[in-house]
């Protein structure tokens, strides 16, 4: 029975560790002005559209 606390353990360490990086990648996404957003969306929204190397699906 010993090796099931141990198991229950890593997985209790394993979901608190992604707790950690979830919330440390929210903080990071949140620290974005609405003006840096803007323009990142933008920039990739002309990326996307004037692309036009990828050839055509058919």
């Amino acid at each position: 029975m010993r090796w099931w606390k141990i198991l229950g353990l890593a997985g209790l360490a394993g979901v608190a560790a992604t707790g950690v990086v979830v919330a440390r990648a929210e903080r990071k996404r949140r620290a974005y002005t609405p003006e840096e957003i803007r323009d990142r969306l933008r920039e990739r929204h002309a990326e996307a559209a004037g692309g036009g190397t990828e050839p055509a699906a058919s």
